[in-house]
């Protein structure tokens, strides 16, 4: 009988240790998709706030929003033509990012932009520089790069800044207790 026991108690040891193994991190996964400056206001405010709860924060920036971490003051070389087009047309950091509804030819975003100062809400280069400071990890997809054609070297420089592949994110997600798409 105490065989049978032992045997059933090793049995919930082994699930116990495969459960708490599987069990996810406080940690929140943020894909950030967009290149809308409202929606990534909103990112930038929830992986601040996630942080300063001592939550652990990793972003995935991909296709527009990657955009946003291009720096204004740099230059990708050896660009072909489409990739130089992108460059043209897409926004050449988080000051360029446009809102997503009531734009109206920027003057919407200038609007909201003199709202923030004026309420003392930081704006997103505050929130950027604020995320590195707390620790915010920002991967940047390398497939949306290279189809937008932006190069590292024309990248912001931020402390927790890598370029990965989908698998990371999945794999950061797979133990994150919280997931966003925005």
């Amino acid at each position: 009988m105490s065989e049978e026991i032992e045997k059933q108690v090793a049995e919930l040891e082994k699930q116990l240790k495969k459960l708490q193994k599987n069990q996810a991190k406080d940690q929140i996964s943020i894909i950030a998709f967009s290149g809308d400056l409202d929606k990534m206001l909103a990112a930038m405010i929830i992986a601040t706030g996630a942080r300063a709860m001592d939550t652990e924060v990793k972003m995935f920036f991909t296709f527009w929003a990657t955009a946003m971490l291009r720096d204004k003051k740099k230059c990708g070389t050896g660009k072909d033509f489409m990739s130089k087009m992108f460059g043209f047309m897409l926004p050449k950091g988080s000051t360029q990012l446009k809102l997503s509804k009531l734009n109206m030819c920027g003057m919407g975003t200038e609007m909201l932009k003199g709202l923030m100062k004026k309420k003392r809400v930081s704006s997103l280069e505050e929130l950027l520089k604020i995320a590195g400071e707390l620790g915010v990890e920002i991967n940047v997809c390398e497939m949306s790069m290279d189809l937008m054609g932006f190069k590292r070297e024309e990248m912001i420089d931020y402390p927790n800044l890598k370029y990965v592949g989908v698998g990371s994110y999945l794999a950061d997600a797979n133990e994150s207790r919280i997931q966003l798409f925005i």
